[in-house]
């Protein structure tokens, strides 16, 4: 972790979440992965997930969440939202990411951003949890930075760039 402008500064790896208070700014790099952010305004705690796939997509109930699934991700930030008193239905919502990584290429089964996506936006929906804004799909990846001390979050999608040709190459 490092200290920038006051806040500190965390990282979260695919299949992280967090819930911080007023003194982070966290960031995550997204392709096909979706984060959601929940912030709540009065106490200024904000919660971040980086995950992988909606679902683990089986019946049986795991012993242990995992945070690499969005359905469970969203279980443990509710969870460590209600430890510390606050009601996850007085939460402000913004979904990231769901990229499409390798355009042109055909997807058996559909895009796994874009059944990211879906999920997020469902499962805020489920649990009651208003969404103020949201940068979903299209091509390439995104950088996000959330500033916990105010609920600002920023996305900025980058496309991929086409691979040299071997006649590029000096």
């Amino acid at each position: 972790m490092e200290k920038l402008a006051g806040l500190m500064d965390l990282f979260l790896q695919p299949g992280e979440f967090i819930v911080a208070d007023a003194s982070y700014k966290l960031r995550t790099l997204l392709g096909s992965c979706v984060s959601i952010t929940l912030w709540h305004p009065a106490t200024r705690t904000g919660g971040m997930s980086h995950f992988l796939l909606p679902s683990r997509g089986s019946a049986r109930r795991p012993r242990r969440l995992d945070a690499r699934y969005g359905d469970e991700a969203m279980e443990l930030m509710l969870d460590e939202f209600r430890q510390l008193g606050i009601d996850p239905l007085q939460c402000q919502g913004k979904v990231f990411g769901g990229g499409n990584m390798f355009p042109g290429v055909d997807h058996p089964g559909g895009l796994v951003g874009q059944r990211n996506g879906e999920a997020a936006i469902s499962l805020l929906g489920e649990h009651g949890i208003a969404i103020l804004s949201e940068s979903l799909f299209g091509v390439g990846h995104r950088q996000i930075i959330f500033d916990v001390s105010n609920g600002d979050v920023w996305s900025s999608q980058i496309a991929p760039t086409a691979a040299p040709s071997e006649g590029d190459l000096l």
